[in-house]
């Protein structure tokens, strides 16, 4: 199950997504659904069927859990290949 406390360590392909700060205001609060992630970005499908690749490191991101929970995640600490980061160990808050 996925929580808040947890999420690193799951996949985030499938999750509902909101871009909640970005350096580039021009894809900031775009939303959607993850479709791919690379080491560095993710690909976000949006609600119109476009699809739109941004990266990682640049952006504030909110995810919705499948349990309807909103967890504010900052881009810079998913910057891996997605099967490095789920072997990563985090500190706990």
């Amino acid at each position: 199950m996925i929580t808040p406390r947890n999420i690193f360590r799951h996949e985030l392909i499938g999750l509902s997504v909101r871009i909640a700060r970005s350096v580039h205001r021009d894809i900031q609060g775009i939303s959607g659904r993850v479709v791919d992630e690379t080491r560095n970005t993710l690909r976000i499908e949006m609600d119109d069927g476009r699809e739109i690749t941004v990266p990682k490191g640049i952006a504030v991101f909110h995810f919705r859990t499948p349990q309807g929970e909103l967890v504010e995640i900052d881009g810079r600490a998913l910057v891996a290949r997605p099967e490095e980061r789920i072997k990563k160990k985090f500190r706990k808050p």
